[in-house]
């Protein structure tokens, strides 16, 4: 099976795994989404994640965060930009989530940032998905 978004898989994997409690998930790996969970490890969102290959296939194993009330670190994760309608921003328009509460995660001519980084290097790019 092909899918057609990766990004999107990606993020309802961790979304899915969260609501059923799970300790860890494993995504089919690519390096923008191990790029996406670097970010996501950096910001505080999970615990941590490593690439392991299993079976000849690189998969990317996150390990979801939780207090110690059990309430997850990830409220919910959203995609913005999707393969049939892309969201580009300049650094002017970077939208905030949440107030400042949240994060979104850019792709620009510089890597994969956070809006925050991509506001302080003065670059735009295609918004992938806002986290809170």
């Amino acid at each position: 099976m092909r899918l057609t978004d990766p990004v999107a898989d990606f993020l309802s994997r961790i979304r899915n795994a969260i609501r059923a409690r799970h300790q860890k998930v494993d995504i089919p790996a690519s390096r923008l989404k191990a790029e996406l969970a670097r970010i996501l490890k950096e910001e505080g969102y999970i615990a941590n994640f490593k690439v392991v290959e299993e079976d000849g296939h690189k998969i990317i194993r996150v390990y979801l965060k939780y207090s110690n009330s059990n309430e997850a670190a990830i409220t919910n994760v959203a995609r913005v930009s999707s393969p049939g309608c892309r969201v580009y921003v300049r650094r002017s328009e970077i939208p905030r989530v949440l107030g400042g509460l949240g994060i979104n995660i850019l792709t620009t001519p510089r890597g994969v940032m956070t809006g925050r980084q991509a506001r302080r290097e003065g670059v735009g790019g295609e918004i992938l998905c806002e986290v809170w």
